[in-house]
């Protein structure tokens, strides 16, 4: 009786993963579904003993998980602030956080629109309702990452202009900016990309507007889209970054994940998808002599 009780705490004490196996739950900010996505395909399919049970939410919701220990590993749009670290510090559960990738942050409108070009103190003007447009500006709702860095952009807390409008997703902008001509989108970059066959068609009305940052002394004239090359180089205003967050607290399979997202394999899948790996990965060329 003693052994098999013995026996039944080890299995019950037993980690649910390992570095490549296992099961766990992975919070990811919802902009960034496109892209995460595609890496956990690739990544259960060189491990197949590896279940990644990801969900996705506004950056408000996944925090609220995050913070209150329901989940230990995230993806999210930022670092932690003080007082969010020392939330996990008082655990004795510092997350070990890795950049991974670059993400814009794009506008879009109707492709039968002539208005394709906007400074970022327009922008900033827009989302305060300093300026007079009947231009509708439409994001995707009013707890997500995007929104958060709109209101740093602006310094405007509250975005709640008439004109300004909080849909549901990423989707339901490029929906709307495709059928509203008067319309700018704020969208992720990485929805623009390869897009999934049910709004490929809405990307399809759409066009990405060109940005200046007339606060810029070296490209204070140049208009740029989003792209590898204007990110790498700095040149487009509008970016930012990809966290992956693991306070668990040992070595397991939110740490393979976040080893395979740094790896070769896990930057070309960010090179591939349009945005800006966090390392560029080496271009190998074989010569063969004839």
């Amino acid at each position: 009786m003693l052994t098999a009780c013995g026996s039944g705490t080890d299995k019950a004490t037993k980690p649910l993963d390992g570095f490549a196996e296992g099961e766990i739950k992975v919070l990811a900010d919802e902009s960034f579904e496109p892209i995460v996505a595609e890496e956990q395909v690739v990544f259960e399919s060189l491990y197949s003993k590896a279940k990644l049970d990801i969900h996705y939410m506004s950056e408000n919701e996944l925090l609220n998980l995050f913070l209150n220990d329901s989940i230990s590993v995230a993806i999210m749009s930022r670092e932690l602030t003080p007082v969010e670290k020392k939330i996990f510090d008082e655990r004795k559960l510092p997350p070990d956080v890795n950049k991974f990738a670059v993400d814009a942050v794009a506008l879009i409108v109707s492709k039968k629109s002539a208005d394709t070009l906007i400074t970022v103190s327009e922008i900033k003007k827009m989302l305060n309702g300093g300026t007079k447009t009947d231009q509708n500006i439409v994001f995707d709702n009013p707890n997500s990452s995007i929104v958060r860095y709109l209101k740093n952009l602006s310094g405007n807390k509250d975005l709640k202009q008439k004109n300004i409008y909080a849909l549901k997703s990423n989707k339901e902008v490029i929906k709307y900016v495709s059928e509203h001509e008067g319309a700018i989108g704020i969208v992720g970059f990485s929805w623009l990309n390869d897009p999934d066959d049910d709004y490929a068609p809405y990307v399809r009305k759409v066009q990405i507007m060109g940005v200046r940052d007339d606060t810029n002394k070296k490209y204070s004239n140049d208009y740029f889209k989003p792209s590898q090359t204007s990110l790498v180089l700095k040149q487009y205003p509008l970016s930012r970054e990809l966290y992956i967050l693991n306070s668990t607290g040992r070595v397991g399979l939110g740490t393979g994940f976040a080893s395979f997202l740094a790896s070769e394999r896990g930057q070309r899948i960010i090179l591939k998808s349009g945005l800006l790996p966090d390392s560029i990965p080496r271009r190998e060329i074989n010569i063969k002599k004839e």
